[in-house]
């Protein structure tokens, strides 16, 4: 029987190893920590029964994921969506608020609908075929080359191009704060790819969340693959390739340079160097806040939204990203803030809400965010100091210790500079292919990079098992 060895258990690896093992193949997953799910876990913290996601929170590109549909189907993974997607405030109370329906956020919009319903009408429409297309490696045929088209000139500009088309500041500003999810400066060229995406998915599934917690995708990743007799073992690092036993296949959900510790001197010299030049994005600080009642937003959308992005209007965005980029705290970071619960009541306990933030910072940053990001919420929510029962603090270092593939904070996979948003983590046919016969790399480092969706895991797993020979299931 052919087997197989997934090294990391994050979605991408869990994605890899479920794809695998209905193929036929014997599958093994490896985890360092003692618990499974990499960025996609939810625990207890606070106050008891308080459920906190760890790090990936909202999922609208994983609900759109043909695979993950699937398991919606055949396990209890649930999709729930809040009222109003996502609420951008500015300081004079109004809102840009993002709603499933382009036609709701279009109206909401005023003068700029028009232009919003232009750029995301075609994209919403036949999403489907756009996500089966960028979701692949760029070197490649595209199955729908005119929508494809559309989406890459769109995605080509720099997003303080795009944002400048819409007139409003809430137009603006909505489009900057989805737009910095790519964790990039924005006047750059290319910064406008991920939040176009997220913003398509978003209109065609809304800006879900999972029920009970993120961990549930992890759940639900679990089960199928133990339902195929996969194995998984906690509390087992892998440093080197010598230290595992002989596999067919070698699945590794890591950073292209802890990949290249682990392969050493197998690893081809031109892709050695290659996963050593690659360039990690900026890092995340997060705090979990245990709230009584509501945040008091003076925003009314903020208040039925999933997720509010705490930024200013459009010129103090990118001020902020570029800041990050060149390694300068700023005064006012761009803070998320994720209240999951108001689509998942019962991740709350009687009226003590969990909310969850973090705020862009340096790479690498040493420093204590924790007032800065409070200060942002406060300048949207005042009085929301006060409403605070508890919170928990995870640092750009400790997110780094926790999970060694969040190198300097970073937790997306990687810098997204356009060369590494169109080649990541190489420029290659077959990106996924370390060099080392049956080898693969299946991180956010591959395409399409950050997220919950698994598709990294099942676009490896696909190359592998055609290089076996196997059909894919």
């Amino acid at each position: 029987m052919t087997t197989a060895i997934v090294v990391g258990s994050g979605p991408n690896g869990l994605a890899a190893a479920v794809r695998l093992a209905r193929a036929g193949v014997e599958v093994t997953v490896l985890e360092a920590n003692s618990v499974i799910g990499g960025g996609a876990r939810s625990v207890e913290m606070i106050v008891p029964g308080l459920v906190h996601d760890h790090c990936s929170a909202v999922h609208p590109v994983a609900a759109a994921s043909p695979f993950l549909d699937e398991l919606t189907r055949t396990s209890d993974l649930r999709w729930l969506a809040p009222a109003v997607d996502c609420s951008h405030p500015l300081d004079d109370g109004t809102a840009g608020v993002l709603h499933r329906s382009i036609q709701k956020t279009a109206a909401g919009l005023g003068a700029d609908g028009r232009r919003w319903r232009q750029l995301f009408g075609a994209l919403t429409t036949n999403f489907a075929g756009l996500y089966a297309d960028v979701t692949q490696p760029a070197l490649r045929i595209p199955d729908h080359p005119l929508l494809t088209a559309r989406f890459g000139a769109a995605s080509m500009m720099p997003a303080t191009v795009l944002a400048r088309l819409f007139k409003t500041a809430e137009a603006q500003a909505l489009f900057a704060g989805v737009a910095a999810h790519v964790f990039y400066r924005l006047d750059r060229p290319m910064t406008s790819a991920v939040g176009l995406m997220i913003l398509a998915a978003g209109h065609e599934h809304g800006w879900v969340v999972a029920e009970g917690g993120s961990q549930s995708i992890v759940n639900a990743l679990v089960a199928e693959l133990e339902s195929h007799r996969g194995v998984i073992e906690t509390g087992h690092r892998v440093t080197s390739v010598a230290d595992l036993p002989p596999t067919d296949l070698l699945m590794l959900d890591v950073s292209p340079s802890i990949a290249a510790g682990i392969l050493g001197s197998r690893l081809p010299r031109r892709v050695a160097r290659a996963y050593r030049r690659f360039t990690h994005a900026p890092g995340a600080f997060k705090v979990d806040f245990a709230v009584e009642g509501a945040v008091p937003w003076t925003a009314p959308s903020a208040g039925q939204a999933g997720t509010v992005h705490l930024g200013g209007a459009l010129s103090e965005v990118v001020a902020s990203e570029q800041a990050v980029h060149l390694g300068k705290m700023p005064d006012r970071p761009f803070v998320l803030v994720g209240q999951q619960y108001l689509a998942d009541p019962g991740r709350s306990v009687g009226n003590i809400n969990p909310v969850w933030t973090y705020a862009h910072v340096p790479h690498g940053y040493t420093g204590d965010a924790t007032e800065a990001i409070i200060a942002q919420i406060e300048r949207f929510a005042p009085g929301f100091r006060n409403r605070v029962v508890g919170m928990a603090v995870r640092s750009t270092t400790e997110m780094s210790v926790d999970n060694a593939n969040y190198i300097g904070g970073d937790i997306i996979g990687g810098a997204s500079s356009a060369s590494q948003l169109l080649f990541r983590p190489r420029v290659a046919l077959d990106p996924y292919f370390t060099g080392v016969p049956g080898t693969y790399l299946c991180s956010a480092s591959t395409p399409p990079g950050a997220g919950a969706h698994g598709m990294c895991g099942i676009n490896a797993a696909d190359r592998a098992l055609d290089a076996l020979g196997h059909a894919s299931p």
